[in-house]
C-alpha cells in the first residue's frame, strides 16, 4: 500500500477499507461500518486532522488529503439535488518532505540516484552516480555527482553522510552491486529508508528533458539564468551549481526526477520555486572518510541500535540550537585538510576557553532561540506560494505567527552578536579570526529598521487579526492575506542576510560546544599542533621528512566502559618523536579483550577531532594532515547482501590498497581471520609488506597472526608493541579489587608462555592492563578468555592440551630453520640472499632463451662472491 487517504466529508476526516485498518491499529481508532456497501472506516474531526497525520508520517507512512473543493450547496446549484461533492487531493505529505510540525532536529534528506556504468582501459568495472537531494524543512537542494569504483565507496560516504529517509532511482536502472551498497549502509534506525522506482523517461527524465521540465515550471528561479527557448540554444543557461559538476548530465537527470516527484506529491508550490540550488562534493577537499570507516568508528552513530549515543557525534554535541546541531553533523562528514581553516577554529576554541563569562553569556543566548533555519525556509515558501490569498482565516493566523516568531528570534540572535561585541571589545580586540569576523558581522548593518517596521505592523494587526479570526468573519480574510504578504514580502527582501546570521550564530554554537567538551571530559585534553610533511622523505630514514604522528597520552574519548571507568593513556608515536626517528608501521600484538581495537579507533578518533579543529583527548599532539582514513575493523558478514565475513574483510583491504597515499592513516585490525590459518597469515603478510614497503604511511596493523613479529622483528620500517595484561592469583583480585598496574616485562611474558596455558588456566587470572608497551607478545591468551566467557572447564582444558601439542610439533618442525638463521651473520644473510637471486636469474636465461649476458651477469656475481667469502 503506497499512500494512506484521508477524505474530507463535512467536518470530518475519514480513512475507508485498508486504510481504515491503518487507523486503527496505528492511531487506536475505532472501526464502525457505514454507507451502501457497509464499508469500514474511521474518522477525525477538523481539529485533529495535523496530529493525526503528523503521527502517521511519523510512523513512516506517506499521508494524502483529499479535499472538498465545494460545499454541498455549491454542487447541488451546479448538479443538482444529487450531485456529489468534488474533492482534490491537495497533498501527499511522506517521512522526508516534511516541511511543518513536529519534526525531529536532525536533517531529513530525500535522495536520488542516477547510476551509469563504464569499463576502464584495464578491463574494471568503474561507476559514475549523479544525485540530487534535498533537506525539505530547510528548503535546500543539492546537487552533485561521483565517480566511483566497484566497491563503491565513495557511494557508501554519500549514503552515511545523508542518512536518507527516502531513495528515489530509475527502475531497471541500478546495478546489482549498488543494490548491495544501498542495503549495506542503510542507517539503523526507527523508521526503514522507502526505496522509490521511477519509471524511466517519464519519471526518471534525462538531463535535457528534465531541465526544460524546471524552466516550464519555473522552478529554482534564482539558479536558471534563461528561459526554455534559450535553453533549446545552449547549456550554458543551466545553473551554476550544475555546470561546475564533472558529470552534470547525470546530476541534471536525478534533479528532473526529485523535482518531478515533489510535483506528484503536491508540495512544489511551497518547495521549488523561491529553492536554494547548491552543489555538494562528497569529500570537497576535506579529510576523507569513507562510508566503511565512517560506520567502524562510530562517527554518527553506534552500530547497536542506530543513536548517536556511543558515538563521536554525541560525544561533542552539547549544542544549544537544533542548527548548530546539523552544522556540527556536517563538520564531522567533512574534517577539514586546511591548515589555516584548521587553526582559526582552534583559535577560536583558545580564545573561548580564556573567556568563561563570555562563552556563558554566549551559550545562554543561544538556549532562547528557535529553530531560525527551518523558519526562514518556511518563510520563503510560503512567499513563493501561489495560494496566499485563498487561505483561510486560521491559516493567515498560523503563518503570520509563524513570522512573528522568526522575526523575533532574528533581533535575538543580533543581540546575540551585539553582546559578543561588547564583551570581547572590553577584553581587548579578538585575537581568533572567527570572533573577529562575528563581532564585526552587524557594524554598519541595516536591518533594524526592519525589524522595528514588521513588529510594529504585527503589534498593531495582531489584536483585530484575531478578533476577525474568532468571529469566523470570512470577509476580512482577504485583507489580513494581504497583510501576510506584505510581512513576507519584507522579510525575504534580507533573507541572504538573514541566512547569513544563522551561519555565523551555528558557528558559534559548535564551537562553544567544543569548549564544553573539553571542561567535561574525563582525561587530559590538548590543542593539536601540526608540522608540515616533507613532499620528499627519505624512504629509509624519517629524520628528513614523511608523515608523522605523535600523540602522548592517548585516551579514548567515549569507551571507557572496558576499562571499568578508568582511562589508561596510551603513547602512539608514528614517525618522528621526540626529536628521534620512529618507524611510520606500528604492528600490535596483545591478548583477546586487551585493548588493541579500542587503541586503533582512539587514534582515529584524535585525528578526526584534530581536523575539526577540537581539542585532542591527549597529553600532547603532533602531527602532519592526514588526507585519507582507511579503517578495517571488527568481523561481520553481511548476509542480506550475500556477502561472507572473509570477503568484506577483502574488500575493504581492497579499497585500502587501491586509494590509500603516503600522506594518509590505515587501520587494519586482524586482517586474515576469515579464512584459513594459513592463508589468512599469507594475506595479512602481503598486505602488511606492501604498505610499509611501498606506501610508507602510518600504519597500525593489529594481529593474532604472531609469527609476523619474528618476520617483522628486524625491519626498520616496523615498531613492535603490545597491549599488556599480566597474570594474578584470583584471592589478589577478590581482596584488592583491580591491581594497581601490575609489572608487564618480557621475562614474564616468556614464563607465562613456558609454563604452558593449562597448567595455569584456573590457578591465575588473566587481568587487561591496556597499556601499548614496546616489544611482541608471545601469545593472545584466547583460552584464559574463553574460561571468563563462561566456556565449560573440561572443554577449555582439552583445547588447552590441544593447542600446546599443536605449538610442540609447530616449533619442531620451524626449530632447525631458525638455528641456521641465527647462526648466520648479517652478512653471510646476505651472500645467501645473493646466491639464491643469481640462481633464478641463470634459470630464468635458460628458459626463456635470452641472450648470454644474462648469465654471464649471472657467473660475475658468483665469481665475485667467491672472492669474498676466501677473506674469511
Amino acid at each position: 500500500m503506497d499512500t494512506v487517504l484521508f477524505f474530507k466529508v463535512g467536518k470530518f476526516y475519514e480513512l475507508y477499507e485498508l486504510d481504515a485498518e491503518i487507523g486503527h491499529k496505528e492511531l487506536d481508532w475505532k472501526i464502525t461500518l457505514s454507507g451502501v456497501g457497509k464499508c469500514r472506516q474511521v474518522g477525525v474531526s477538523e481539529s485533529g486532522i495535523d496530529e493525526a497525520v503528523q503521527k502517521l508520517v511519523a510512523r513512516g507512512y506517506k499521508v494524502g488529503r483529499m479535499e472538498q473543493i465545494e460545499t454541498a450547496a455549491q454542487a447541488k446549484a451546479l448538479r443538482g439535488p444529487k450531485a456529489t461533492i468534488q474533492r482534490e487531493l491537495m497533498q501527499v505529505l511522506t517521512p522526508s518532505t516534511l516541511i511543518d510540525g513536529n519534526l525531529r532536529p536532525e536533517a531529513i534528506h530525500l535522495l536520488a540516484l542516477k547510476e551509469e556504468l563504464s569499463q576502464g582501459l584495464d578491463g574494471k568495472e568503474s561507476c559514475t552516480y549523479g544525485f540530487a537531494f534535498v533537506d525539505a524543512a530547510v528548503g535546500r537542494f543539492y546537487v552533485g555527482s561521483i565517480r566511483d569504483t566497484s566497491s563503491r565507496s565513495a557511494l557508501g560516504a554519500l549514503l552515511t553522510q545523508l542518512a536518507p529517509q527516502e531513495l528515489l532511482y530509475e527502475l531497471g536502472g541500478l546495478s546489482k552491486e549498488t543494490h548491495r551498497a544501498l542495503q549495506k549502509y542503510s542507517p539503523p534506525g526507527l523508521l526503514p529508508v522507502m526505496r522509490t522506482p521511477l519509471q524511466p523517461r517519464s519519471e526518471f527524465m534525462d538531463s535535457d528533458a528534465a531541465v526544460k521540465f524546471m524552466l516550464s515550471r519555473g522552478y529554482f528561479k534564482h539558479a536558471f539564468k534563461a528561459t526554455a527557448e534559450c535553453f533549446e540554444k545552449s547549456k550554458e543557461s543551466w545553473p551554476e551549481a550544475l555546470n561546475v559538476l564533472p558529470d552534470k548530465d547525470l546530476a541534471a537527470s536525478a534533479l528532473g526526477a526529485l523535482s518531478s516527484h515533489i510535483q506528484r506529491l503536491k508540495s512544489d508550490g511551497e518547495l521549488l520555486p523561491n529553492a536554494e540550488l547548491y552543489p555538494y562534493e562528497v569529500y570537497r577537499g576535506s579529510l576523507r572518510l569513507d562510508g566503511q570507516t565512517t560506520t567502524n568508528l562510530e562517527l554518527l552513530k553506534n552500530s547497536a541500535n542506530g543513536s548517536k549515543s556511543g558515538s563521536l557525534l554525541g560525544y561533542l554535541d552539547s549544542c544549544c540550537t537544533v542548527f548548530g546541531k546539523r552544522l556540527l553533523h556536517r563538520w564531522i562528514c567533512h574534517p577539514l585538510q586546511n591548515l589555516e581553516e584548521i587553526n582559526e577554529r582552534l583559535d577560536a576554541v583558545d580564545e573561548l576557553i580564556l573567556l568563561p563569562e563570555l562563552t556563558s553569556t554566549l551559550r545562554a543566548g543561544l538556549r532562547k532561540l528557535p529553530d531560525l533555519e527551518r523558519m526562514i525556509a518556511r518563510i520563503r515558501g510560503l512567499a513563493g506560494s501561489p495560494n496566499i490569498s485563498f487561505l483561510p482565516g486560521t491559516m493567515v493566523q498560523r503563518r503570520l505567527k509563524l513570522l512573528c516568531s522568526a522575526t523575533k528570534g532574528l533581533q535575538d540572535a543580533c543581540e546575540l552578536l551585539r553582546c559578543l561585541k561588547t564583551c570581547v571589545d572590553s577584553e581587548g580586540h579578538p585575537k581568533a579570526h572567527i570572533l573577529r569576523e562575528a563581532s564585526a558581522f552587524l557594524d554598519g548593518e541595516r536591518v533594524g529598521p526592519v525589524f522595528a517596521e514588521m513588529m510594529s505592523i504585527i503589534d498593531q494587526n495582531s489584536s483585530s487579526t484575531k478578533e476577525t479570526f474568532q468571529q469566523k468573519d470570512d470577509t476580512e480574510d482577504g485583507e489580513h492575506a494581504g497583510l501576510l504578504f506584505h510581512l513576507l514580502s519584507m522579510f525575504i527582501e534580507h533573507q541572504m542576510y538573514w541566512s547569513s546570521v544563522v551561519e555565523i550564530i551555528a558557528r558559534l554554537d559548535v564551537l562553544s560546544s567544543f569548549v564544553v567538551t573539553i571542561h567535561n571530559s574525563n582525561g587530559p585534553t590538548c590543542r593539536p599542533k601540526f608540522v608540515p610533511d616533507n613532499p620528499h622523505p627519505n624512504q629509509t630514514s624519517c629524520i628528513n621528512g614523511g608523515s608523522l604522528l605523535n600523540i602522548k597520552g592517548l585516551w579514548h574519548p567515549f569507551a571507557t566502559g572496558g576499562m571499568g571507568g578508568v582511562i589508561v593513556p596510551n603513547d602512539v608515536q608514528l614517525g618522528m618523536a621526540d626529536g628521534s626517528c620512529k618507524p611510520r608501521a606500528m604492528l600490535v600484538t596483545g591478548p583477546n579483550m586487551g585493548g588493541k581495537s579500542t587503541l586503533l579507533r582512539a587514534t582515529c578518533l584524535a585525528i578526526i577531532m584534530a581536523q575539526l579543529g577540537c581539542y585532542v583527548p591527549g597529553e600532547s599532539c603532533i602531527m602532519s594532515i592526514v588526507d585519507i582514513i582507511f579503517t578495517r575493523i571488527g568481523a561481520s558478514d553481511r548476509i542480506m547482501s550475500g556477502e561472507s565475513t572473509f570477503l568484506v574483510e577483502c574488500t575493504e583491504a581492497a579499497s585500502i590498497l587501491q586509494h590509500a597515499t603516503s600522506k594518509s592513516l590505515v587501520v587494519l585490525d586482524e586482517l586474515g581471520r576469515g579464512t584459513s590459518t594459513f592463508d589468512g597469515y599469507a594475506i595479512a603478510y602481503a598486505v602488511f609488506r606492501h604498505l610499509i614497503e611501498t606506501l610508507d604511511c602510518r600504519l597500525l596493523f593489529a594481529t593474532h597472526y604472531h609469527p609476523l613479529t619474528e618476520e617483522f622483528s628486524g625491519s626498520s620500517f616496523v615498531s613492535l608493541q603490545h597491549m599488556a595484561c599480566s597474570f594474578e592469583p584470583p584471592h589478589t583480585l577478590m581482596n584488592a579489587g583491580r591491581p594497581n598496574q601490575p609489572a608487564d616485562t618480557n621475562d614474564e611474558w616468556n614464563k607465562a608462555s613456558d609454563v604452558g596455558q593449562s597448567s595455569c588456566l584456573f590457578d591465575k587470572q588473566l587481568v587487561f592492563l591496556y597499556k601499548l608497551k614496546a616489544g611482541a607478545c608471545p601469545r593472545s591468551y584466547g583460552l584464559q578468555v574463553a574460561s571468563l566467557a563462561g566456556i565449560p572447564e573440561s572443554i577449555v582444558v582439552v583445547a588447552a592440551k590441544a593447542s600446546e601439542m599443536i605449538h610442540s610439533c609447530l616449533n619442531k618442525a620451524f626449530q632447525a630453520a631458525t638455528d641456521v638463521n641465527t647462526e648466520l651473520s648479517h652478512i653471510q644473510k646476505q651472500w645467501l640472499k645473493s646466491l639464491i637471486t643469481a640462481g633464478k636469474l641463470i634459470t630464468f636465461g635458460r628458459s626463456s632463451n635470452r641472450p648470454l649476458d644474462c648469465a654471464e651477469d649471472a657467473y660475475d656475481t658468483f665469481l665475485c662472491l667467491w672472492h669474498e667469502m676466501r677473506k674469511l
